[in-house]
Formats: C-alpha cells, sequence, structure tokens
C-alpha cells in the first residue's frame, strides 16, 4: 500500500519529532539547553530524563494519527501516513513545543457522512483515551516538594520573596478535566499550580494532548469535530460551523479594541482589525455584504462588552488560529449525496466527542504576563 520510501520519509519525520520535543521537553522541565553552557547545558542524563515528556506526548499524536489512518484503511479510503511536523526554536531563544503536531492528507474521495464521521472521531477519541491514561498515571505518581526544590532550589528559601514585577510569568491555563482529576486523583499537598505544571513531564504532556484534542475537536469545517458535526446535523451543519467559528473570533479577539485605547491607537486599529475579521470570513459561503454586516456586528459587539465589562479580555493567541481556519482551511465542509445523519451508535459517540471537547478546552491555554 506504501511505498519503502514512504515509510523512510515518514519514519525519519516521527524520530526527528522525537529528538526536538525532547529538546523542547528538557527546556520546559529542567531549564537546559542543547545551545548554552555551564549549569544550564543539557547533558546526556538530563536528555534522558527528558524522554519521560516527549514519549507520551509523541506517543499521544501518534496514536490519534493512526486512529485516522486505521479507520481510513478500514473504509478504503487512500491517505498518507502521518506527517509529524518537528519545530524546535531554541535556537532562536523561543519557547517551542518541538512540534505543530503530525496530520494525514487523504488522497481518495470519502463518499458518505459516516466514513467522514468514523475517520473523523477516531483520532481524538484514541488519543484522548491515552492522554486521560498518561494524566492518570501523573496524577497518581506526583513526586514530593524536594522534586520542585531540584529545579529552583530558591524556592525552599523562607525568604523567597518571587523574582520581582520585570520577570515574565508563564501559566497554562485550566480546563474542566485537569481540573477534575486533580480533585480527585492527585495528593493536594503535591499537586502543582499550573505556573509550575511544565516541570512535570506526564503532566505536561497529558495537558498538552488535551489541548490538541480540544483544538481538532471544535466543531468547525473540515477539523475532527466539524467531521461530527457533518455526520450529527446533516442539514444544519454549515449553519453551527459558521456560528461557532464567529462565537470563537468573537472571544479570540475580545479587548483587541476597547475605548480605554487612545484615540490615535483606536483609529489605527479598529479597520485592521476589522479587515482581519472580513479576511477570516473570506472563504465562507457568505456574500461580501454580509461577510462586511458580520466582521462590524463581532467588532461592535466586542466594544461594548468590553465598555461594559472593562476587565474582561479574550484570548489574541487564538486569532491566528482563527486566521488558519478561516482563510487557509475554510469554514465549509465537503458535501456528499443525501442527507442521512448517522446512526444511533454513531450519534452516541458524537456526543461523547463533543462532552470530550467541552471537558478538554482550555480558554486561555498558554499565558504569559
Amino acid at each position: 500500500m506504501y511505498t519503502t520510501k514512504e515509510y523512510l520519509i515518514h519514519s525519519l519525520l516521527l524520530l526527528l519529532t522525537l529528538l526536538t520535543t525532547t529538546l523542547a521537553g528538557a527546556e520546559w522541565l529542567y531549564g537546559k539547553s542543547i545551545l548554552a553552557s555551564g549549569e544550564a547545558a543539557l547533558t546526556w542524563t538530563y536528555f534522558i530524563r527528558s524522554l519521560t515528556f516527549s514519549v507520551p506526548f509523541v506517543g499521544i499524536l501518534l496514536v490519534h494519527e493512526l486512529g485516522h489512518l486505521i479507520t481510513s484503511i478500514y473504509h478504503k479510503v487512500r491517505c498518507t501516513l502521518p506527517y509529524f511536523i518537528p519545530a524546535w526554536l531554541g535556537f532562536l531563544g523561543s519557547p517551542s513545543l518541538g512540534t505543530f503536531g503530525a496530520i494525514i492528507r487523504m488522497k481518495g474521495r470519502v463518499s458518505s457522512r459516516k466514513k467522514y464521521f468514523d475517520i473523523g472521531i477516531a483520532g481524538p477519541l484514541a488519543g484522548f483515551v491515552v492522554a486521560f491514561g498518561v494524566l492518570t498515571y501523573g496524577m497518581l505518581t506526583l513526586p514530593g516538594p524536594e522534586y520542585l526544590y531540584e529545579i529552583h532550589p530558591e524556592y525552599a528559601d523562607p525568604n523567597f520573596k518571587g523574582y520581582g514585577e520585570d520577570a515574565l510569568e508563564f501559566e497554562l491555563g485550566n480546563n474542566l478535566l485537569f481540573w477534575a482529576m486533580g480533585e480527585l486523583l492527585a495528593d493536594p499537598n503535591r499537586l502543582p499550580s499550573m505556573s509550575e505544571l511544565i516541570h512535570y513531564p506526564f503532566l505536561f504532556a497529558g495537558y498538552l494532548a488535551l489541548f490538541f484534542t480540544a483544538l481538532n475537536l471544535l466543531p468547525i469545517g473540515q477539523l475532527d469535530g466539524g467531521h461530527v458535526l457533518f455526520g450529527l446535523f446533516p442539514k444544519s451543519h454549515a449553519r453551527i460551523s459558521l456560528i461557532t467559528f464567529s462565537g470563537f473570533m468573537t472571544f479570540a479577539g475580545l479587548g483587541v479594541i476597547r475605548p480605554s485605547l487612545p484615540v490615535d491607537d483606536l483609529l489605527l486599529r479598529i479597520p485592521l482589525y476589522l479587515g482581519f475579521l472580513y479576511f477570516c470570513f473570506s472563504k465562507s459561503s457568505l456574500s461580501t455584504l454580509n461577510r462586511v454586516t458580520l466582521a462590524l456586528s463581532i467588532g461592535a459587539f466586542q466594544y461594548l462588552l468590553v465598555f461594559v465589562q472593562p476587565a474582561w479580555e479574550g484570548y489574541p493567541g487564538w486569532l491566528f488560529f482563527g486566521f488558519l481556519l478561516g482563510r487557509v482551511m475554510g469554514i465549509n465542509h465537503p458535501e456528499v449525496q443525501g442527507f442521512q445523519a448517522v446512526d444511533r451508535n454513531r450519534k452516541v459517540l458524537g456526543w461523547i466527542a463533543i462532552l470530550v471537547f467541552i471537558l478538554c478546552f482550555s480558554p486561555q491555554p498558554f499565558q504569559m504576563s
């Protein structure tokens, strides 16, 4: 089915991604870099220890993609092997996860809602099961305080009062599942704060897996969640996808334009932002007039919300993803003949997938201040 060359290329990308995520993991977990010297240099010992992050993280991504692949083979739909995308940015002095994820590209035509549904849902559910297991293990085997003191010895000093106002603070945003697992499974005396989670390999890998799972299950366009939506709601999926995407962009850009900004800034920012919103809907089925109206409505609604509640903020990091969805991938789904919904068992799985999305989604997943 696949050539030797294809197996070699995809295997090489997988191994390279394992390497880059290990390098990234060492930076997050222990503050060790292959480019640093002295105490911050990455040694072989810390490289091996960082595999406790990269192996489960890449393993969950692999299981996710294998779910798509095996289901595609079952339905006799031609597709590629998983493409892993290595992305270590340490040479730029920038934090990274070591990968942009993995994808499978369809090479054959998908002829029915059932096939779209099965292929779409198999990946995130398979990955979620493994991620849940990794998180469970991580919650039940949390090390004592001495583990964190090894990484941050200053924490053991009773006179330590923080790094000062000029220090950059990084924190992961919670989600319902992670919060519930922490409450039910973890020793509260050992459970790290969300700002220290990056030092715990199994928890960090599991958290990132939940993040990617939720990202894929967004019920928009041709994402996995869009395939699920396409099967559950054969006649209204396009409308639901548009509404979901509009709500997503409304939250993402909340606070970009606000009354507290200087007038000169607003005069520049408002047209640029409204143009950006219009551009994000350019591959929708809306007419030009409707796209303009929608962009203006979202911008006005965001401005009004912040006027009423100045402390409310969205998550600008979602704007780039929204751009990719709206302009590159599109928010519409390829059609098939007929409007027959999937069967009852698949509907149950579809609603389980929606529940998984709700449990895994973090409105503000990566916070810096």
